[in-house]
């Protein structure tokens, strides 16, 4: 899976780039000072890195939790973002990433204690109110669990700090450690989803829209809180149709008393990397679409936008109360 492996000379005695040297001991060692060596010089090829990524592996060493964007969040008053990992196994077509990273290789940072310090400081500003902490990000926080071990270190932690809530992002069916696992109350797991005929046309290695209900289900009757995220919804033809059956293959397998909540986003990418994103996919018909620039973001007209939101949260309050419907919009100013 990993064929080259480079490390931050400051991680090389790490207990996690130790467990990752010996987990793939043929693969091709390269040291650097920093990270930024390896990820950040432009002219990269984004496409040809991401058939056979490089493993990178660095501490961050700077601010490791950020506030969310104003539109992001599912009910908490405090709502912050961290990134343990940058870049994904997957390969959607819509994914900002790739216009936010020149690199394709997967870039870990192994100090997760750090991060956890981090969080717990935070989440102790306001005791007296939940603090949310979204992984996934900038990676699928389950995808490569096997290879970061992350979500087992994570639980390890929320399991001892209840004021602190976490939400695992992803659409991976890797939910092993989860499975194994007592449920915590301040953990959800939210799986993201577009159509099958969607998926299937620019969400490259995902698995089906079957699999990950099935691993809802499991989780559910673990007695997991699930996320259900519509993230980005996708214009297309017999666009009710589509969504409609996607709403109800879901709901026919989980139960409404399961579901924390469910998020809303249309398609919509800041300007700049679409821009990039143009460029490395010149003939894909999502960016041919009936697209416009609004503020900052590129996204669909407003009127559409509006339309395929209303639609969908009419289909969802067929199966959930309004209170568990959360919206995310483009920042138009």
């Amino acid at each position: 899976m990993i064929d080259t492996i480079y490390f931050e000379e400051q991680v090389a005695d790490h207990p996690r780039t130790l467990n990752l040297f010996k987990r793939f001991s043929q693969a091709v060692r390269i040291p650097c000072s920093h990270y930024k060596e390896v990820f950040n010089p432009s002219g990269q090829n984004f496409r040809l890195q991401k058939k056979k990524p490089a493993l990178i592996l660095a501490k961050n060493s700077g601010k490791l939790v950020h506030p969310v964007p104003a539109t992001y969040g599912i009910g908490g008053e405090e709502n912050y973002y961290f990134s343990h990992m940058l870049n994904c196994l997957y390969d959607c077509r819509y994914c900002f990433l790739q216009g936010m990273y020149p690199s394709a290789h997967y870039l870990l940072f192994v100090n997760y204690e750090d991060f956890f310090e981090e969080i717990k400081k935070v989440s102790a500003q306001k005791p007296e109110k939940p603090t949310w902490f979204f992984s996934g990000y900038d990676c699928d926080s389950l995808a490569l669990e096997k290879l970061t071990g992350f979500a087992q270190s994570a639980l390890s932690f929320f399991a001892r700090h209840k004021q602190a809530h976490l939400e695992f992002r992803t659409k991976s069916v890797a939910t092993q450690i989860l499975e194994k696992s007592e449920p915590l109350p301040n953990v959800v797991t939210a799986f993201s989803f577009t159509p099958q005929e969607i998926s299937d046309a620019i969400e490259k290695d995902v698995p089906t829209v079957s699999a990950r209900i099935q691993a809802m289900k499991r989780l559910s009757q673990k007695g997991w809180k699930l996320g259900i995220r519509l993230d980005p919804i996708i214009d297309c033809n017999d666009f009710e149709k589509r969504y409609q059956s996607l709403i109800s293959e879901i709901f026919a397998e989980i139960p409404e008393s399961a579901v924390h909540s469910v998020s809303l986003g249309p398609f919509r990418l800041p300007d700049p990397f679409f821009k990039r994103m143009e460029k490395l996919y010149p003939a894909e018909p999502l960016f041919a679409g009936n697209l416009e620039k609004r503020g900052r973001s590129v996204s669909y007209p407003k009127k559409i936008e509006e339309q395929r939101t209303q639609c969908c949260q009419q289909l969802l309050l067929e199966h959930l109360p309004p209170e568990k419907l959360f919206l995310c919009q483009p920042v138009e100013e």
